[in-house]
């Protein structure tokens, strides 16, 4: 049986069939120079030239019952007119999974990152699941340091029938409060469970419950927030390269404030999912509506949150590279000190590759952060950004296992 999109906890493909790797060893290292029209200086946006080197390691291996990757890469940026902010930053990712039986399969995942340029954050990714925190407000000079690590298990106890659950756990610390002002440090930890039935050979239907205990403090204020989930969903494979999902259900969320003030209430939760594959292409994206703590906010949120991804393999050398992302939140809860009433952020990159060779490869791209909260310090003076980049990468790969 498959584990649909809803339950496995893995985001969808976002590379093309024909750059698909296992059992392989590969570093690289890149140059890469961007230019950023509002850059902060102080309170005072200013154009800026960054110029980064960003060596990479990573594997891929794979056998009959287990799946391993691994990926480090540091970032060492140079400022042009604000050297103070010079900065090693760290990104490192890893991803476990084994089968225990023919019939019981774990999976362990860690994403780490600090950070002070959000422009130099590698992608996410679009998950199918709705147990997460979104991503709302992005302070795009903020040093910030995060981790998002979670833990599945599931058990096939039938031709047509499989069980299991799971547990995350996402941090995200802002460690200089100089460049965030307004903003909060978070923390979100959470449990879910599911029963997966399947129908045919292309579909599955099945039942979630997700719980999620979300906290947020800042130096003045604090908030916490509970939501109990239960869904449906319904999940179908088009041929081998194309997925479908949706899931909905009720949606229970208890939200204490500093005061001691509490909002219970109960709300619809819902998302759809897409992700296809081809040897040339890949499309993924997903939207979800729900109530839930949000990175850089205090209290709780009712969220209709969208991104996608793309990329298209033009010819042998050349690729095309999209992604976006599309959340507005408003808050469930009454209004007090340190709280906003919610906001609206569109974040999205877009980008050319040029294989040189074997061995190097050129990328021209352009990001764009756009965002809108009021009573948020630290985006009064910047809330919107631009980035233009270049980038020369080489990358020797190895093969493992063979």
């Amino acid at each position: 049986m498959r584990t649909p999109p809803p339950v496995s906890g893995e985001t969808y493909p976002s590379v093309t069939g024909s750059e698909t790797r296992s059992n392989e060893l590969w570093g690289g290292l890149n140059f890469q120079t961007a230019y950023e029209d509002n850059a902060l200086e102080g309170s005072n946006p200013i154009a800026e030239f960054t110029y980064s080197i960003k060596p990479m390691i990573a594997f891929d291996r794979m056998t009959p019952r287990l799946h391993q990757t691994f990926t480090y890469s540091p970032d060492f940026t140079l400022y042009q007119r604000t050297s103070s902010r010079n900065e090693v930053d760290q990104n490192a990712s890893a991803d476990f999974q084994y089968g225990l039986s023919s019939h019981t399969a774990v999976s362990v995942r860690d994403t780490f990152h600090k950070s002070t340029n959000v422009f130099n954050q590698p992608f996410a990714g679009v998950s199918g699941s709705t147990q997460s925190q979104a991503e709302a407000i992005v302070a795009p000079f903020a040093a910030q340091l995060g981790n998002t690590g979670s833990a599945d298990l599931s058990y096939q106890f039938s031709a047509n029938g499989m069980i299991g659950g799971g547990g995350t756990s996402i941090i995200v610390n802002y460690l200089n409060p100089a460049q965030s002002e307004g903003l909060s440090n978070s923390n979100s930890r959470g449990g879910s469970g599911f029963y997966n039935l399947r129908l045919s050979s292309s579909q599955y239907v099945g039942t979630i419950y997700q719980y999620l205990k979300m906290s947020a403090d800042s130096v003045t204020s604090e908030s916490e927030a509970q939501t109990h989930t239960i869904c449906g969903f319904y999940t179908i494979y088009l041929k081998h390269s194309l997925s479908i999902s949706v899931t909905a259900g009720p949606q229970h969320f208890d939200v204490f404030d500093p005061s001691l003030r509490r909002t219970v209430s109960w709300t619809p939760a819902a998302s759809v999912g897409i992700g296809w594959q081809r040897n040339r292409a890949s499309i993924a994206a997903n939207y979800s509506r729900t109530v839930s703590g949000s990175v850089g906010l205090l209290g709780a949120f009712q969220s209709n949150y969208a991104n996608a991804s793309a990329r298209w393999q033009l010819a042998r050398s050349w690729t095309l590279g999209l992604t976006t992302t599309d959340a507005s939140f408003k808050n469930v809860a009454s209004t007090y000190p340190g709280s906003i009433p919610g906001g609206h952020t569109i974040w999205g990159t877009a980008s050319v590759q040029h294989l040189i060779g074997p061995r190097f490869m050129a990328e021209l791209g352009y990001a764009r952060l756009y965002q809108r909260y009021s009573g948020v310090e630290v985006l009064s003076a910047d809330p919107d950004s631009d980035s233009e980049y270049f980038s020369i990468s080489y990358q020797l790969r190895r093969p493992l296992g063979r």
